[in-house]
């Protein structure tokens, strides 16, 4: 059956929607990371989560899933020739969110950003 959008906005949220899959990404803009790297970087979010938003990512052309023949297994995800196609507007998603926050704060609210906050630190 054929999938119809009715906006381009539509098709992109269908690859990088949801509340992880960017954050994934946005991880993976400098660098290369492992699983636990990615979890490390992700308090809240589960192993089995963690997991299936990968695997979608990777389905869907986004990202790269690299595995190194050792023991114990290595693998390392980071975004591919495509998916580098999304930085721009990742860095604008990043920077407008960090305004936001600013914002926030600027308006009393008790926020904090841990990026930003370990940068200082």
């Amino acid at each position: 059956m054929k999938k119809t959008y009715t906006i381009g906005v539509e098709a992109t949220l269908d690859v990088i929607g949801g509340k992880w899959k960017t954050v994934i990404l946005c991880h993976l803009r400098n660098s290369s990371l492992r699983t636990g790297e990615l979890k490390r970087l992700m308090p809240g979010i589960s192993q089995k989560m963690l997991t299936k938003q990968l695997r979608e990512l990777e389905d869907a052309g986004v990202i790269n899933r690299k595995v190194y023949n050792q023991v114990p297994p290595k693998v390392q995800y980071s975004l591919s020739d495509y998916g580098e196609s999304l930085s721009v507007i990742l860095n604008k998603l990043c920077l407008w969110g960090e305004q936001h926050v600013d914002r926030l704060e600027n308006e009393g609210l008790d926020v904090c950003l841990l990026s930003r906050d370990e940068k200082l630190a």
